[in-house]
C-alpha cells in the first residue's frame, strides 16, 4: 500500500463516521465520505463537509451512498476508483442502535436493522474486493461494537447484528490473506456519539406487558450508556493508527472503550479456539499468518 490511503467510509454524515472522514483527511488520507441522500436529508451534514474540506484543503470528496441497495453501492466504489484510481480502505461503519425488549422488536424492524447492520458491509465488501484484487492490496475495516461480544437485554437484535458482523469479517481474514487483503474488526465500547440521538425503539410494546421490571431494562441500559460514554475521538485516533500500521502487521480485532468488561479477554480466549478450529480442520497452514496476530485494544 502507498503511506497516504485512499479510504471509502459508509455513513459519514454524522457520528464515527465524520470523525473518521476528518481525522484520518487531515493526515493526508484520500476520503470519500459517503451518505444516504447528501442533496436532501443529508443536505446539512453534507454542505459541512465539504466547507470544512475547502476551508482546510483536506482531500475529501462526498458520494452517495446507500449501504441497503447494491446499485447505490456500486455507483459509489465505481465514483470512487473512477476519481481516485483504487480504494485502499473501505470502513464499514454504517449502522444503528434499536431498543426494545425482543419479543416488541417486530419482524420488519429485525430485518430493516440486519440489512443496515449486518447486509450493508456484505454489499460494500462484495463492491470493493474485485479493485482490491486488482491491486493485491487493501483492507476492510467493519466497525463491529463491544455488543459484537457481549449481550446485553433490552439489546438483542443490535447485539445480533454486531455477531453475524464479526463472524463475517473474520471467515474473510482467512479467506483474503493469501490475495494481500486484510479484514479488521473495530470493537468500540460507549462512545459520545449520535447513535443513541438516532436509537429505534421496538415497535411493538403491546409484548411487554407481562415482563414485570424486565421492563425497564431498556431505559436502565440506554442511561448507562449515555452517562459513562467517552470522547469518541479517541475511536478515530485508534482507526489511524490501525490504518497507517503497515499491511502484515494488522490485528484481526482492536477493542477501544472507556471501560473493559471482558472484551479483551473473551477475544483471546476466541482466538485460541479459533486457532484449535482451524488445525482440527486441516486450515492451519493455510492460515498460519494469523498466528502471530494478538487481538487487543489500541
Amino acid at each position: 500500500m502507498n503511506s497516504k490511503q485512499v479510504v471509502l467510509i459508509t455513513g459519514s454524515s454524522t457520528g464515527f463516521g465524520r470523525l473518521f472522514t476528518e481525522t484520518l483527511a487531515r493526515k493526508g488520507h484520500t476520503v470519500f465520505a459517503t451518505m444516504r441522500d447528501p442533496g436532501g436529508r443529508n443536505a446539512k451534514n453534507a454542505s459541512e463537509i465539504r466547507a470544512l474540506a475547502e476551508k482546510d484543503s483536506l482531500p475529501i470528496h462526498i458520494l452517495e451512498l446507500d449501504v441497503t441497495n447494491d446499485a447505490s453501492v456500486e455507483r459509489a466504489v465505481d465514483a470512487a476508483v473512477a476519481k481516485a484510481g483504487r480504494i485502499d480502505v473501505a470502513i464499514n461503519n454504517a449502522g444503528y442502535y434499536l431498543s426494545g425488549l425482543e419479543e416488541a422488536v417486530t419482524t420488519e424492524q429485525a430485518q430493516r436493522l440486519m440489512d443496515t447492520n449486518f447486509l450493508g458491509p456484505v454489499r460494500v465488501d462484495r463492491a470493493v474486493l474485485p479493485h482490491m484484487r486488482r491491486q493485491r492490496s487493501g483492507m476492510l475495516m467493519h466497525v463491529s461494537s463491544g455488543a459484537g461480544r457481549l449481550v446485553l437485554p433490552s439489546a438483542g437484535f443490535y447485539c445480533a447484528s454486531k455477531f453475524a458482523l464479526e463472524a463475517l469479517a473474520e471467515a474473510y481474514s482467512y479467506e483474503l490473506a493469501a490475495q494481500g487483503i486484510e479484514s479488521v474488526i473495530l470493537q468500540p465500547g460507549q462512545y459520545e456519539t449520535s447513535v443513541f440521538g438516532n436509537t429505534v425503539t421496538a415497535a411493538d410494546q403491546g409484548r411487554t406487558d407481562t415482563y414485570g421490571p424486565a421492563r425497564e431494562f431498556p431505559a436502565k441500559i440506554n442511561g448507562a450508556l449515555s452517562s459513562t460514554a467517552g470522547n469518541a475521538q479517541e475511536v478515530a485516533d485508534a482507526v489511524l493508527r490501525i490504518i497507517e500500521t503497515p499491511a502484515g502487521e494488522r490485528q484481526l480485532r482492536y477493542f477501544v472503550s472507556p471501560q473493559n468488561f471482558g472484551v479483551d479477554e473473551i477475544n483471546a480466549v476466541a482466538k485460541q479456539v479459533q486457532a484449535n478450529v482451524l488445525e482440527g480442520f486441516g486450515l492451519a497452514a493455510d492460515t498460519k499468518f494469523l498466528k502471530g496476530k494478538a487481538a487487543g485494544a489500541v
